[in-house]
């Protein structure tokens, strides 16, 4: 089952301007979050009819512990909502919930939450969808690299294993931020190595489906040589 979803694409999308695109309404900035959760669950709708077969989603940082406290518990409200709401329509869909980062440091019951949305749609194989909460990739790369330290036979793709937690897994194909930043702020670094990139001005609670589409035709049309050279006419000529 996941190695249908793994031969299929991994797109990582960076969920950034939910504040401004508040702000510029002149509402609270928990009325941006709030609609930034409906633009979730647009691209979870779309992503398989797109032929994305994982979509990781990073909804929280480990930096964004810094925000004011308010910011935060609300930020956490949401996410235990969308739990309390959602699930079982992620089952019913064939969505597969996991959500990576730490979980030592949430609120009271959410680890416990999380956990029980995670057994509730393994089963899902229509799409892996991945939400980083409290996540630092520079974090997981060290957390593999302490680990690594007591094997002798580590190899590039047990190392991602440590890494991701998951022993079958595709790298990423297309990374998108929204809202016209142009940096990857310590979003799967390791697993998006090769990964192509796109921005858009969107702001997140404005994207939807054709902006998904979109990302999606650019990337189509790019080539990915993975550090090899593009194939002379001639090259191409002889494989036809």
């Amino acid at each position: 089952m996941q190695s249908t979803l793994s031969s299929k694409l991994h797109i990582g999308i960076i969920m950034d301007g939910n504040g401004r695109w508040a702000s510029r309404r002149k509402l609270s900035r928990l009325r941006g979050h709030e609609a930034g959760v409906e633009a979730i669950r647009r691209v979870v709708e779309a992503a398989p009819q797109q032929g994305v077969g994982t979509l990781t989603l990073y909804a929280f940082s480990s930096d964004n512990w810094r925000r004011p406290k308010a910011e935060v518990s609300a930020l956490m409200a949401l996410l235990r909502s969308y739990l309390a709401n959602e699930i079982e329509s992620l089952r019913r869909n064939g969505v597969r919930l996991t959500v990576i980062g730490r979980r030592d440091r949430l609120p009271d019951g959410l680890a416990a939450a999380i956990e029980d949305a995670e057994i509730a749609t393994k089963s899902g194989h229509r799409l892996h969808l991945r939400v980083a909460i409290d996540y630092s990739a520079r974090d997981a790369i060290l957390r593999a690299a302490t680990q690594a330290s007591q094997l002798t036979d580590l190899t590039r793709e047990r190392f991602a294993e440590l890494i991701t937690g998951e022993a079958e897994f595709r790298d990423v194909d297309l990374v998108i931020r929204t809202s016209g930043e142009k940096r990857l702020s310590d979003f799967l670094l390791w697993e998006s190595a090769y990964a192509e990139l796109h921005f858009t001005e969107r702001m997140w609670p404005e994207f939807d489906a054709e902006d998904l589409a979109e990302a999606l035709r650019s990337y189509h049309l790019r080539e990915r040589r993975f550090g090899g050279l593009q194939a002379a006419p001639s090259e191409l000529a002889l494989t036809s």
